[in-house]
């Protein structure tokens, strides 16, 4: 009798999109067991991927404009679209992400998020009520200064001259809201839970992987803290301290303060906007996939919620990796895994499974399927 079979994967970070990695699972348990009913879920939890995975799902159009990257330099930017419900996804890394810029041309002092707060303006401009946005991969360190400056705030200081650059920050006397909200309602995709400012914020948690040096953390903190002091007064609430503030280089603050912003779980938003629980109670085996399956996988990553989700409706959730953190095996299966496989080392060595991660996860999934009679009778063993 077929199977109804659910397959949902994050991504391959660096070698695999989710929508790639879930149609190589696919094919794999298809090349044995075809009369199976396959369906697949790709996953994001707002980070790389989260807007061609949410509009596929929302069944969203694509459309684009002539945007900016983080360097201000001119480039077409996606968003996707329901105009007949008012709705939209964005994924702010189209507009400021790092992978848009050369290795080491600029440096995080001049980069800015002036092009996210432009693509707010445009989604407005077309009347869209509410967006989704995913805000990971960022390549700015700006906590949303040039996106608030784009939507129509300003920042004045002691002798109520405009503040340019977000490291003019630590000079800010006052700000000045826009005549007129032009933007649509905002919840933000994010699953980071650092605040905005000290050791656990954006600049020290996230700004090397941006280019930061440890020596400017401090230049960076100086300004956020002078931001978060004079926005709190100006509107009443203090977000830096909130998680998710330091998302995305403080982004997450930014939207929170100067566009009203609402943070949410990244992968409660995935499950509740694509019935994720409903899809799971239909299917008789969950197949989920990452990367790398490490101690942080059981600690909110998205594979560790689909796994945790399956095992609350009584179905059985295989995990599928490119990597099993040494140790961590065990502990995952027993917690909330049926069954855990990777290519390294069963199959490749690291290197040769990033380069070639796709026909390697085929195999993969293949075998999982070959072995599955064994792993059904091995299950029905453990119930006596």
């Amino acid at each position: 009798m077929a199977r109804r079979i659910l397959i949902v994967p994050d991504k391959f970070k660096g070698s695999l999109d989710a929508i790639n990695v879930a149609r190589a699972i696919a094919s794999g348990w298809m090349s044995v067991w075809p009369n199976d009913i396959v369906q697949i879920l790709p996953m994001s939890d707002g980070g790389d991927g989260f807007g061609i995975v949410m509009a596929n799902e929302l069944d969203l159009s694509e459309r684009s404009f002539l945007g900016c990257d983080a360097a201000r330099r001119d480039c077409e930017v996606p968003y996707w679209v329901d105009s007949t419900c008012g709705n939209a996804v964005v994924e702010a890394a189209l507009s400021n992400g790092l992978s848009l810029l050369p290795n080491g041309e600029f440096h995080p002092f001049d980069l800015d998020t002036w092009g996210v707060g432009k693509l707010l303006l445009t989604l407005g401009q077309e009347k869209v009520r509410e967006c989704l946005v995913g805000v990971g991969g960022s390549a700015t360190n700006d906590a949303g200064f040039g996106m608030a400056r784009a939507l129509g705030w300003r920042f004045l200081d002691i002798d109520e001259q405009e503040i340019l650059k977000w490291t003019g920050l630590s000079c800010l006397e006052s700000i000045i809201e826009p005549e007129s909200r032009a933007w649509p309602s905002i919840k933000v995709a994010s699953d980071v839970l650092n605040p905005l400012l000290g050791p656990n914020g954006s600049t020290w948690v996230y700004g090397p992987q941006k280019g930061l040096k440890e020596e400017e953390f401090g230049v960076a903190d100086k300004c956020f803290e002078r931001l978060a002091i004079i926005a709190a007064d100006k509107i009443g609430n203090d977000f830096s301290i909130l998680p998710g503030a330091g998302a995305a280089g403080g982004l997450g603050f930014g939207m929170m303060a100067f566009a009203g912003a609402k943070i949410c779980s990244g992968f409660e938003l995935f499950a509740e906007r694509t019935n994720l629980e409903s899809k799971i109670s239909n299917s008789d085996i969950v197949i989920t996939a990452e990367g790398k399956m490490d101690s942080q996988t059981l600690m909110g990553k998205g594979t560790g919620q689909v796994a945790s989700m399956s095992r609350s409706l009584d179905k059985h959730c295989i995990g599928l990796a490119g990597q099993l953190e040494f140790g961590q095996t065990e502990k995952m299966k027993n917690d909330v895994f049926w069954h855990l496989a990777s290519i390294v080392p069963e199959i490749a060595n690291t290197s040769d499974s990033i380069s070639n991660t796709e026909p390697y996860l085929k195999r993969l999934a293949s075998d999982l399927a070959k072995s599955l009679p064994v792993c059904l009778s091995l299950l029905f063993l453990s119930l006596f």
